[in-house]
Order: structure tokens, then C-alpha cells, then sequence
């Protein structure tokens, strides 16, 4: 067995430590959900390297907010906004045709935008909420961005996962919850293995044409993904004590960017795809020694992978 891949980073780095030397002028880097939290960040270190920032977001008044964060310390940021609402797939391939007509290649994809824990509801195509906006939102964007991926010759792809792919495999019969009770971290954690499971079938169908795409849990990190979930429940789960300080071991959202950060730049990982991330490393299996690391089988499994992005297709084309 390999040893894992790791780097000189960790579970406190944040994303501009991670990318300081590197330089990514005339790159072009498209991040989904930068209007908040962690992929504002990622944006940030990104275009502090010298990339070219394409932010598609569903309000382009946030966008702008964003922008205007971003420049306050990285003034000479070259940064585009986009409008994309990605449990509309209509919407997704209109922002995927306007990148094609105005741009020839794209070098990293970062698919860092999600939903979490929502009550049961349903994208414009009739989708379960969490799986169609994280997961095939996100499947179809890649495939109208395939073409200036390829053109790139060598482009990462970045899937934001989490911890919580370990709370449900793909239920491949019963996806979007039509025949099954409905349970909101069951569908979050289904839609986060998929996350996982699309960084594998990328590589497996497109390492050769010089894309690759690697899985990242970011860990813990209070941001709007959260909004769904009430104080109460928040502090049963240990996430914010009664004074409503939150809980020491979660990350800032600097340290919560590092790892995708990483996933888009780091030399340790040219030409490698398919893996799980976490903490700036290669994370290993999960064993109940560490109960708060590591990944299920089912979430880099090959077979599953394939299973996925013909299940997604089959969705995604009617």
C-alpha cells in the first residue's frame, strides 16, 4: 500500500499560506458559491496568486458584495461575475454557453457551492433539493465546461464533499426521496457521497485529456451552510455552547478554504485524481480510532462512481 499524500500543511493552515509561491497569472479559476464563507476564501487566495476569478452566483448584488471583500486585500484581483442557479439546470447551461463564448480554456473548477440539512422541497426539474443542487447541479456545469476544461490541457477539478458522506451511501434506486421517508441528513449525506463519487468518475473518463478532480472535506465551519438549522439543534450537536460561542475545534473560514486551495494548486497532486482530502492531505479510510477523519469505501468506490455518472446522465437529459 502507497503512502498517502500529504503536504506541508495542516488542520490550521489557511488557503493564502497554502498558495503563497505560487503564481497562476494567465489561469483562469470559476468557483462556485463565493458569495459566502469558505469560497469567498478560496476566490480570495485564488486571485491573490494571480488567476483570473470567474464567481457564477444566484444574486449578483451579493456577487458584487463578494467582489468588493476580495479586493479590499487583493486590490489587482481580475475578477468576473456570472448569475447561476444551480437547482435550475436551465440556468446552468446558459452561464455554461456564456463562459464558452467568452472564454477559450478554464484551468481549475472549483464546485464549492451547497445546501445542507433543507426540509423537504424540490429544484425546477423536480430533483430532491440537496442531491440536484450539490450534486447534479454542479454534474451539469462540469459537462458545459468540458470543452475549455479539455482546452486547458492540464485543469484540476475541485469537489467540495464532507464528513457527512459518512451518513448515507447513493440510494441509486431512490434518489430524490420518492419512495422513501424523507430524513434531511440521510439526502445531505447521499448528495455529499455523490460530491465524492464525481471527483472519481472524472478522472476515471477525462485523466487522459489532462483533467483530474479530487473530493475535500473543508471540516468544520460555522457559514450560511448552516441556515437551515436552528440555534437549538446546533447546540445539541456540540457545535455552539450555550453562550453561543462555537465550538473550539471547528475552523475559520481562512482554515476551512486551505484544503481546496490546496486541491487547485499543490505540486504533490499534478496529475493525480480521484482522491479523498482532507487537512491538506490524502485522508485514509475511517476506523472508529478517529472518529472525526477518514472516508467510507462506498464514497471513492470505482463501480459506484460509474453507477453515478450514468445515473446523472439518465436525470440530467430528460
Amino acid at each position: 500500500m502507497t503512502e498517502p499524500i500529504t503536504s506541508a500543511f495542516g488542520y490550521r493552515s489557511t488557503a493564502l499560506e497554502v498558495v503563497a509561491g505560487h503564481d497562476l497569472t494567465g489561469r483562469t479559476a470559476l468557483i462556485t458559491g463565493a458569495a459566502s464563507g469558505i469560497g469567498v476564501e478560496t476566490a480570495r487566495a485564488l486571485a491573490a496568486a494571480g488567476a483570473h476569478i470567474v464567481l457564477p452566483v444566484r444574486s449578483l448584488e451579493r456577487g458584487r458584495a463578494s467582489e468588493a471583500e476580495i479586493r479590499e486585500s487583493v486590490p489587482e484581483a481580475s475578477i468576473e461575475l456570472g448569475e447561476v442557479d444551480l437547482a435550475d439546470l436551465a440556468s446552468v447551461r446558459a452561464f455554461a454557453s456564456n463562459f464558452a463564448a467568452h472564454h477559450d480554456r478554464l484551468d481549475l473548477l472549483v464546485n464549492n457551492a451547497a445546501v445542507m440539512a433543507t426540509p423537504f422541497e424540490h429544484t425546477s426539474d423536480g430533483f430532491e433539493l440537496q442531491f440536484g443542487t450539490n450534486h447534479l447541479g454542479h454534474f451539469v456545469l462540469f459537462q458545459g465546461l468540458l470543452p475549455a476544461l479539455r482546452a486547458a490541457g492540464t485543469a484540476r477539478v475541485v469537489a467540495l464533499s464532507s464528513i457527512g458522506h459518512r451518513r448515507s451511501d447513493v440510494d441509486f434506486a431512490d434518489p430524490n426521496f420518492e419512495h422513501r421517508e424523507y430524513d434531511k441528513w440521510v439526502s445531505y449525506g447521499q448528495s455529499k457521497t455523490a460530491c465524492a463519487l464525481f471527483a472519481v468518475g472524472v478522472t476515471q473518463r477525462y485523466a487522459s485529456y489532462g483533467i483530474t478532480a479530487n473530493a475535500v472535506h473543508p471540516g468544520g465551519i460555522a457559514t450560511g451552510l448552516q441556515k437551515y438549522l436552528p440555534m437549538e439543534e446546533q447546540r445539541a450537536m456540540g457545535w455552539y455552547d450555550e453562550a453561543g460561542n462555537v465550538n473550539e475545534v471547528f475552523k475559520t473560514p481562512e482554515q476551512g478554504a486551505s484544503t481546496s486551495t490546496w486541491a487547485a494548486v499543490g505540486a504533490e497532486l499534478h496529475g493525480i485524481g480521484g482522491l479523498y482530502l482532507e487537512d491538506c492531505r490524502q485522508a485514509s479510510p475511517f476506523t472508529p480510532d478517529f472518529p472525526f477523519a477518514g472516508y467510507l469505501p462506498y464514497a471513492v468506490d470505482p463501480a459506484n462512481a460509474e453507477r453515478l455518472w450514468d445515473l446523472s446522465e439518465q436525470l440530467t437529459s430528460r
